[in-house]
C-alpha cells in the first residue's frame, strides 16, 4: 500500500514544475512562485503577476525613467548657466578694461556700451535657452526609447527583431545623412563655444563678412559686396571672429626719407592721442595708441607703424578717421607723403620731321621739347 502512494507523488512533481514553468515563465517571479505554492493554482499565480507583480515592475521603470530624466534635465540647466556665467563675465570685463583705460567715459558713450552688452549678454541668452531646449528634447527622446524598450520587454516581447530592424534603418539613414548630421554636430558646438553671433564680421576662408543668421545646419554671411553666402557649418574648418570683445587697427604710414622721423611719429601719436581722448561713437578707443617705430624702409619711403585697441567692429571706421586726421596734419607739419611720379616728354610734329643727324659717335632727332611732371 504505500509504495504506490510514493509512486503518485513522484509523478506529480514534473506536473507541478510544468505548472509553475506555465504560469510564471522560465524565470519566476518572487510574487507568482509564493501564490502557486501557496495556492498550487497556476491560473491564480498568472492571473497575480498580471495584476501585480508586472504593473509594480512597469511603476518602477515609469519612476526611475522621470527621475533619470529630471537628473538630466538639471545637468543640462547647470551647463547652459555656466555658459551664460562665463560669456557674462567676459563681457563685463570688457567694458571695465575700457573704462579702466580711458579713466572714464562720457556718460552717452559709456551707456552706449552698456546698451550694446545687454543686447550681446541678451543675444547670448536667447541661444543658450535654444539649445537648453534641443538638448532637454534629445535627452527626453532617449531616456523615452529606453523606457519603451524595457516595458516591451517586461510584457515578454521579443525585441531581438525590433532592434535588428532600427539597427538596418540607423545605418541607413547614417549613410545618406551623414553630411547632415556633420552640419548639425557642427552647428551645435559653434552655439555651445560661442565662436560667432548674428552682427559678428568674421572670416571663414570662403567668404568674410558680416553674420546675418546661425542656424544648426548653416550659417548665413553676407560680404562688403552684398552677396550672401549660405554656409553649411560642418564645412567650417576654422572661424576669424574679428569683432568679438575688441578689435586692433594697424596703420602703416609712409613718409619720405628726408623726413624728421621723430616729428612725425610725434605728429601721428598726438592725433591717435586726440582721437583716444574724443571718444566718439564710431570710433572708441579703448587703450592709448602705441607707435611702433620704423616698421620697414621701402623703395622711396619710410613707414612708420601705429596700433589703436578699439571696440569690435571698429578698427574700420577708426583707421579711416586716423587715416584721414593724419594727413591733415602732415599737411600742417610740412611732412611729405611720397608718391609714385612720372616725367612725360612732349614732341612737336616740327621736330618729329627736324634731319637726322648721322655724324659723329652718335646722333640726334632733333631738339625735344619741355618736360612736365605729371603726378599719378
Amino acid at each position: 500500500m504505500g509504495q504506490p502512494k510514493l509512486d503518485c507523488v513522484t509523478d506529480n512533481f514534473p506536473l507541478m514544475a510544468a505548472s509553475l514553468t506555465d504560469a510564471c515563465g522560465a524565470e519566476p517571479a518572487w510574487l507568482c512562485r509564493k501564490i502557486f505554492d501557496w495556492t498550487d493554482n497556476s491560473d491564480l499565480a498568472g492571473i497575480a503577476t498580471w495584476l501585480v507583480d508586472r504593473p509594480v515592475k512597469v511603476l518602477v521603470i515609469v519612476l526611475l525613467a522621470m527621475v533619470v530624466r529630471r537628473i538630466v534635465h538639471r545637468a543640462i540647466d547647470g551647463l547652459i548657466d555656466r555658459l551664460m556665467s562665463e560669456r557674462s563675465s567676459e563681457e563685463r570685463d570688457a567694458v571695465e578694461a575700457a573704462e579702466a583705460a580711458t579713466g572714464t567715459l562720457r556718460r552717452d558713450i559709456l551707456a552706449e556700451k552698456l546698451a550694446n552688452l545687454r543686447e550681446r549678454t541678451e543675444r547670448a541668452r536667447q541661444r543658450a535657452k535654444t539649445l537648453g531646449v534641443l538638448f532637454k528634447s534629445i535627452a527626453s527622446a532617449v531616456v523615452g526609447v529606453v523606457t519603451f524598450m524595457m516595458l516591451l520587454g517586461e510584457f515578454d516581447i521579443n525585441l531581438g527583431p525590433l532592434i535588428a530592424g532600427a539597427g538596418i534603418v540607423g545605418v541607413a539613414v547614417g549613410f545618406g545623412a551623414q553630411s547632415l548630421v556633420r552640419d548639425l554636430l557642427s552647428g551645435i558646438f559653434m552655439l555651445i563655444e560661442d565662436q560667432y553671433g548674428v552682427g559678428d564680421v568674421i572670416d571663414v576662408g570662403e567668404a568674410t563678412g558680416t553674420v546675418e543668421s546661425v542656424g544648426l545646419r548653416t550659417t548665413r554671411i553676407r560680404d562688403i559686396r552684398g552677396t550672401l553666402w549660405h554656409i553649411p557649418n560642418g564645412e567650417i574648418r576654422r572661424v576669424g571672429n574679428m569683432s568679438q570683445v575688441w578689435a586692433r587697427a594697424i596703420l602703416d604710414i609712409d613718409v619720405a626719407y628726408d623726413t624728421d622721423l621723430d616729428l612725425a611719429m610725434q605728429t601721428i601719436k598726438d592725433v591717435a592721442d586726440a582721437l583716444w581722448e574724443e571718444q566718439l561713437e564710431e570710433a572708441t578707443i579703448v587703450e592709448e595708441p602705441v607707435i611702433s617705430g620704423v616698421q620697414n624702409f621701402g623703395s622711396d619711403a619710410v613707414t612708420i607703424r601705429l596700433s589703436v585697441r578699439t571696440e569690435p567692429s571698429e578698427q574700420w571706421s577708426t583707421g579711416r578717421m586716423l587715416r584721414k586726421r593724419i594727413k591733415e596734419a602732415f599737411d600742417l607739419a610740412g611732412i611729405e607723403i611720397p608718391f609714385p611720379q612720372r616725367t612725360v616728354w612732349l614732341r612737336t610734329e616740327e621736330d618729329q620731321k627736324a634731319p637726322v643727324k648721322r655724324e659723329g659717335p652718335g646722333f640726334q632727332t632733333g631738339s625735344q621739347g619741355g618736360g612736365t611732371d605729371d603726378s599719378d
